[in-house]
């Protein structure tokens, strides 16, 4: 017998003692005999899958804490420091797809560098909603705010540069501004988007 199989045999037990009841009851309870039950509190058989489910709506406890012990609150944890780490990386990715998109257009100008960047910043927001699946917890504000921040500058950036190509003959569609007329319509739209997301997000936190 292995320790695995000792603890969910002590596991077993201490949930029978702790309700009161005899292994007759638990054995009635789960559609098995009393030897049965005895052999799972011994350690010399394993309830199966039907059975830890029955112990497990009776009992009142998860599986997980029937197999391996584990307390929801220690999920709920892990669960938590899982999804923090996601919110981390995933701001990084949103920085560093920042980044490669304007080295790479710095040195050559093309539009590759500006989807590679792209592609980058998808896989940050993959990640962010990663986070968001592993826990109900919401992402810090600074977090969310600084995602959107970082995502949004290309775009504004891209669409300014269109604006000024068409209305004064001049710029480019870049990831970062590149002329003048394109620096003021960037900085107006850019700052806009960062204000109303910020009002935004504050609005939605309360």
């Amino acid at each position: 017998m292995d320790s695995t199989e000792m603890k969910i045999a002590q596991r077993i037990r201490d949930l029978r003692t702790g309700k009161g009841i005899s292994q007759e009851a638990l054995a009635d309870e789960t559609g098995v005999s009393r030897q049965a039950v005895s052999k799972w509190e011994s350690g010399q058989s394993m309830p199966d899958v039907d059975n830890i489910l029955l112990m497990s709506e009776y009992f009142g406890v998860a599986t997980d804490y029937l197999l391996k012990g584990t307390t929801p609150e220690e999920n709920v944890k892990g669960n938590e420091a899982g999804s923090k780490i996601c919110y981390i990386v995933s701001t990084a990715f949103f920085s560093i797809g920042l980044f490669c998109a304007f080295s790479g257009w710095y040195e050559k100008q093309t539009m590759a560098s500006i989807w590679g960047g792209m592609v980058i910043q998808a896989v940050g927001a993959a990640v962010y909603f990663i986070g968001r699946v592993l826990s109900a917890a919401k992402a810090p504000f600074a977090v969310r705010w600084l995602n959107i921040v970082l995502a949004l500058f290309m775009p504004a950036s891209m669409l300014a540069g269109a604006a000024s190509m068409v209305l004064f003959m001049q710029g480019w569609v870049a990831p970062y501004p590149t002329g003048l007329w394109q620096t003021g319509i960037f900085t107006a739209v850019y700052l806009t988007v960062c204000a109303v997301s910020f009002w935004g997000l504050k609005k939605r936190q309360k």
